[in-house]
């Protein structure tokens, strides 16, 4: 039986942190709007 798991090379993965952080500002984005959108006078 062999092994052919790929192994971790210690490399950074700077594709996928940029995905994730595209993805955290856009749902971020979305958040504000419907804030903004649905409750205007939100802390009162």
């Amino acid at each position: 039986m062999t092994n052919d798991t790929k192994k971790d090379d210690g490399s950074p993965k700077f594709g996928r942190l940029l995905l994730v952080l595209v993805g955290t500002v856009a749902m971020l984005g979305v958040l504000t709007f419907v804030m903004a959108k649905f409750f205007p006078d939100f802390p009162s």
